[in-house]
């Protein structure tokens, strides 16, 4: 985070971190501090990933509270919290759950780890857990600009993808 915040200084560029990878399973303690570190390093948004043990436990008090603190521990540097939901391992009654669970903890986005969330936004199982409360952030698998674009139309708020400059390149071109 230190290198990129140092690299990226003077662009508009933000620089997030992810915490808890890849399921969300280290303490809550260790999710915060991780946060913390991140954002003293200049992260100005912080990927969290959801405890999915917990969730699927059925521990919601606890799975809030994870996301809570990690919220806290951001907002004292004034960065943003996405949660990452690994939808491959979740059901539409359990991802409409973890939203809720995600906006009721003071998280400002859902991010979601399947290409295939996007198409549920609004009219599905994101709409109807929080509506417009949270945005959507698409990943996973998003390699070129017609499946961007794909996304977007579909009602993803973000995207996450590691062929950003190619599919930039793409975009460039078709304006």
């Amino acid at each position: 985070v230190g290198r990129c915040t140092d690299n990226l200084k003077g662009t508009d560029v933000k620089v997030a971190a992810v915490v808890g990878f890849p399921l969300g399973a280290c303490t809550t303690a260790t999710k915060a501090f991780e946060t913390e570190e991140a954002c003293k390093d200049g992260a100005t948004e912080i990927d969290m990933v959801l405890n999915v043990g917990a969730f699927k436990d059925g521990r919601y008090d606890d799975v809030r509270d994870d996301i809570r603190e990690v919220v806290n521990a951001a907002a004292q540097y004034g960065a943003i919290v996405k949660v990452i939901l690994e939808t491959c391992l979740l059901t539409p009654p359990e991802i409409e759950e973890a939203c809720r669970l995600a906006k009721d903890a003071g998280a400002p986005d859902a991010v979601e780890h399947k290409i295939q969330a996007a198409v549920h936004r609004r009219r599905g199982v994101f709409g109807r857990a929080v509506g417009d409360a949270l945005e959507v952030k698409a990943s996973g698998g998003i390699r070129d600009y017609e499946t961007a674009m794909a996304m977007i139309e579909a009602g993803a708020d973000r995207i996450g993808a590691s062929a950003s400059v190619k599919i930039m390149e793409v975009y460039q071109q078709n304006v």
